[in-house]
């Protein structure tokens, strides 16, 4: 049985780090990819993942993660994960730092990646039948919200090469594959949304029954990647219970509707 390799970007913590580990469990060989070596190396001792310390920013780090990855063997799948957002600001007080930022980190490290490691992708492909890009977007990039614009705006482009790829490569054995997660308790993506206030982070998820974690998107990314060569998920949307949808969030005990008690 031939032995797969993913490139998993973001995977010094949160969903691209238990990515990691689920496909590491599955058998899959995986370089993991972040700009914290640190993080990288507890990674790569706990689960064996070779790890590379990159910025998706830098079209020099980008380039030295392709012609590692020659250097190592076949790539047949690529796990974009990495992104963030920064602020939660209207759109007439958002500082175009933030959103130049939120692009470069969520759209751009896109283009970046893929025109560095489509070439290997094919020649995957072309060897052992079938090959994968994903992309770990966000249920912002099909809903907006008040104080979201700059995040909406960064994961719809993001969302939009995949869904340009994808026509794209019509006729080639290249899975192009989109998973949008809604509310998701990360150990970082909301404190450094909001400047690191861990207390305002909190809050976001005070009341609400069993959010999302990065284990529960891990396993449905794996699961994308294992299923058969045929079979392609091009959107797979989740979201815990209680958020039925962006703007609707249940916060206490979910309870079913009875004649005794009824919902209120």
């Amino acid at each position: 049985m031939t032995i797969r390799r993913a490139v998993v970007t973001g995977a010094s913590s949160g969903i691209g780090a238990a990515t990691a580990r689920a496909l590491r469990t599955r058998g899959w060989e995986v370089v993991a990819v972040a700009r914290r070596a640190d993080r990288l190396a507890e990674l790569e001792a706990a689960t064996g993942a070779v790890a590379f310390a990159a910025d998706l920013t830098s079209d020099t780090d980008v380039a030295a993660i392709a012609a590692f990855l020659e250097d190592l063997g076949p790539v047949h799948s690529l796990v974009h994960v990495a992104g963030g957002a920064r602020g939660a600001d209207r759109v007439e007080d958002g500082r175009v730092a933030d959103w130049q930022w939120m692009f470069d980190v969520n759209v751009l490290s896109a283009q970046r990646l893929v025109a560095a490691l489509l070439p290997q992708l094919r020649r995957a492909a072309a060897q052992d039948g079938h090959a994968d890009a994903l992309f770990v977007t966000s249920t912002a990039a099909q809903t907006a919200y008040a104080g979201g614009s700059g995040y909406n705006a960064a994961k719809a482009g993001e969302a939009m090469i995949a869904h340009a790829l994808r026509l794209e490569l019509n006729g080639e054995p290249i899975r192009v594959i989109e998973i949008a997660p809604g509310m998701v308790y990360t150990e970082e993506f909301t404190a450094n949304r909001l400047g690191g206030d861990t207390a305002a982070a909190e809050r976001v998820y005070d009341g609400v029954q069993a959010p999302l974690t990065a284990e529960d998107v891990a396993d449905v990314i794996a699961y994308a990647l294992d299923a058969p060569a045929h079979v392609n998920l091009d959107l797979v949307t989740m979201r815990p219970v209680a958020q039925s949808a962006q703007h609707l969030l249940a916060r206490g005990p979910l309870r079913a509707r009875t004649e005794e008690a009824p919902h209120a």
